[in-house]
């Protein structure tokens, strides 16, 4: 691979605070240090990523980067024997796209201890369209599983409906028989939620109008990913011994609440990381979305784009414009 390059997204950042995106070619040997060098055919764009892209603190330290949390594709070497050239492999989490070069390039090199091995009932592509939005709303789901959560419970309220995580917990309680309550700012987008399988559409705003310590219970559990206000006053919705599984901070990092819900009513805040998850359990979880929870309706649930075209998106993003998740085509 000596002298061989790739096509990347490349971002720079100046002392003074100036960020720029490139799509550009880089070499192959100046990837770092890894017992993988994966050639990457399907990426994603996620939340994460927009922060990295856009040089806002919290993901990326350092830049130039190459961002991308999301990456499938196939081996093309190995220093470890659990792999070899030809295997098809998902590496999502890690550092995967924070510090490391990320997968919105052809290439990337990685520790074997990222790399799940392609589930038997998935293709790369279709594990990008899930990526790391559709791998956590797996994780919430299974939380609340294991909390006693069960269809005849009642609604599941799930925040940031159209983003990427919420699309995909929509779908998925749906196809497991729950009925869902989908939260949204978007309310233009309630044929769209309803498609997915939302029961019923609740105006995010409703939330923000929760002034009591504790309201009256409206849902059986929850699903959020944009915490702050949201999160703590969906606390005070839960019926007694519900659980909320929360996985993101869109809104906000600040949980103000009290102890009512917990005290009162027996609900369960449950976090849910999809970065640190052991290896063992990101396999098992991926081989859940490629067998039992695999959605019928995957292709239905992406935009595709090329490389060139992830700056607009990116953008998209950062003005909160987009609805859903979008596909990363590395071959195109």
């Amino acid at each position: 691979m000596t002298g061989k390059q790739y096509k990347t997204l490349w971002i720079t950042k100046t002392d003074t605070g100036i960020v720029e995106q490139a799509i550009t070619d880089r070499p192959i040997a100046d990837l770092p240090d890894g017992e993988l060098l994966v050639r990457v055919h399907y990426s994603s764009l996620n939340y994460k990523d927009m922060i990295s892209a856009t040089g806002r603190p919290g993901v990326t330290r350092n830049y130039p980067h190459q961002p991308g949390i999301d990456a499938a594709g196939i081996v093309e070497e190995s220093l470890h024997p659990d792999f070899s050239p030809g295997d098809e492999v998902i590496v999502c989490g890690y550092d995967l796209g924070m510090n490391t070069a990320g997968g919105l390039g052809q290439y990337i090199r990685v520790p074997a201890g990222w790399a799940v091995p392609m589930p038997s009932g998935l293709t790369a592509r279709e594990a990008m369209i899930y990526g790391t939005a559709g791998f956590t709303a797996a994780l919430c789901i299974e939380k609340l599983l294991q909390m006693g959560a069960h269809p005849e419970s009642g609604d599941v309220a799930v925040t940031g409906a159209t983003g990427g995580v919420g699309t995909f917990a929509i779908a998925l309680l749906a196809k497991l028989g729950f009925s869902v309550a989908a939260v949204t700012g978007k309310i233009e987008n309630a044929t769209h939620l309803h498609a997915l399988g939302a029961h019923q559409i609740v105006d995010r705003n409703v939330l923000l109008e929760q002034k009591r310590p504790i309201e009256k219970p409206r849902f059986a559990h929850g699903i959020d990913s944009l915490g702050g206000d949201y999160l703590a006053n969906l606390l005070k919705l839960i019926d007694y011994s519900g659980s909320v599984a929360a996985c993101g901070l869109a809104s906000s990092f600040d949980l103000h609440t009290t102890v009512l819900p917990f005290i009162l009513r027996n609900v369960n805040l449950l976090g849910v990381d999809c970065v640190e998850q052991p290896i063992e359990r990101k396999a098992m979880n991926w081989q859940k979305l490629g067998s039992d929870w695999k959605l019928d309706n995957l292709e239905d649930m992406v935009e595709e784009i090329g490389l060139e075209q992830v700056p607009d998106c990116l953008d998209r993003m950062a003005r909160g414009q987009v609805v859903g998740r979008y596909l990363v085509s590395l071959d195109r």
